[in-house]
């Protein structure tokens, strides 16, 4: 098979899709792969490691994605990708369609086959090939939240970890899944005062085990979400819904109960976000304020970290791309059923329930 790694073009997406270690990885399994030039370069790979592995390097995207057969990504394809891609054709990537009706009506006009990483998983119902990313923005949650409640950013001036005679800041985490525990994480060994939310009691009692006493484990409803927002300092949306639009678990009127100052951090933003006024963001631009409150949403937190991100979601993605390289998707689906629900979009055809839900798209 040819495997494409085009060049990532959404704003401040630095990661890559490929280190060279799994592209040889690939050509040891007999295939082809084409990078786009520099594709690596802000993960810190440069073309003559791709090429000192056999790989060999175009000089733009557009080659890449015509000579593929299959096209290895991180981010969704952006508009300017579209076109690009042609019947037939996997795309292997975060998709993320239910936050985007314009995207996925893109994907199902080309006819492409569509495998999202976000919906691979495994046995026990884990996500296998967003856990990492998850981890990586859980702990980058709280270290932007923590920058932005300085002062000069409109915060509150807070600092999370306090100092002696002085209490720590607090943050409250909406949802214990992987984002939420890695931000505990951060906050905690900060010094802040920690609220967890979440509706399942098995993962509230894992997360009171595991925790130091200063974070809290609670039950999430509104009752409690409108309780705790007036008091916290950072709030961080870590709600997931797999293959469907996040809960709006904040509201624009709530905003209005919250401290001049507050911070909401919505890594949830990718699947629409869990907050009613989040609107995705670039690393460029992070930050609006609305209310007096300062909203962070940029939608692809982990590029920003790309040395890190790159390595961790490789290690993750590598053995699903051979799988399919060796195999093609349809028998590596057939035989793999983490894989199969990754299928998404599959020639002009949506085949994951939550995206036909989202968009009404039972015809399709």
């Amino acid at each position: 098979m040819i495997v494409g790694l085009p060049k990532e073009i959404k704003n401040n997406e630095s990661r890559v899709a490929l280190t060279p270690a799994g592209v040889m990885e690939l050509i040891r399994n007999n295939h082809m792969v084409y990078v786009q030039k520099n594709a690596g370069s802000h993960s810190g790979y440069d073309d003559e490691e791709y090429l000192n592995v056999g790989a060999v390097i175009l000089p733009d995207i557009y080659e890449v994605y015509e000579k593929s057969d299959m096209i290895v990504k991180v981010k969704e394809p952006i508009e300017l990708e579209y076109d690009l891609i042609k019947e037939g054709q996997i795309v292997f990537t975060y998709f993320h369609f239910a936050s985007s009706e314009k995207l996925t009506r893109a994907m199902i006009n080309n006819k492409s086959i569509c495998i999202a990483y976000e919906t691979v998983e495994d046995i026990n119902g884990n996500l296998p090939l967003l856990t990492p990313m998850s981890e990586v923005a859980g702990r980058m949650a709280v270290q932007q939240g923590a920058k932005y409640l300085e002062k000069p950013a409109k915060g509150k001036g807070v600092l999370l970890g306090g100092v002696p005679g002085v209490p720590p800041g607090r943050v409250l985490v909406l949802g214990g899944g992987v984002v939420g525990i890695q931000a505990a994480k951060m906050a905690a060994g900060l010094g802040a005062i920690v609220t967890i939310l979440d509706v399942n009691m098995d993962r509230l009692r894992h997360i009171n085990d595991v925790m130091p006493h200063h974070v809290i484990t609670e039950f999430s409803n509104e009752y409690n979400i409108r309780k705790h927002i007036k008091t916290h300092d950072l709030i961080i949306g870590g709600v997931l819904i797999k293959g469907a639009k996040a809960p709006k678990l904040i509201t624009r009127d709530m905003l209005k109960d919250m401290h001049p100052g507050t911070v909401i951090v919505d890594v949830a933003v990718d699947q629409g976000g869990c907050v009613e006024t989040t609107r995705p963001t670039t690393h460029e631009e992070p930050v609006y304020i609305i209310d007096d409150i300062v909203h962070y949403c940029v939608a692809n937190m982990p590029g920003a970290v790309p040395y890190t991100s790159t390595k961790a979601l490789t290690n993750v993605t590598l053995p699903f791309v051979i799988e399919i390289a060796n195999k093609g998707w349809e028998r590596a689906c057939e035989e793999n059923n983490s894989l199969s629900k990754g299928l998404n979009i599959v020639k002009g055809k949506v085949v994951y329930d939550e995206i036909i839900e989202t968009f009404d798209l039972v015809s399709s």
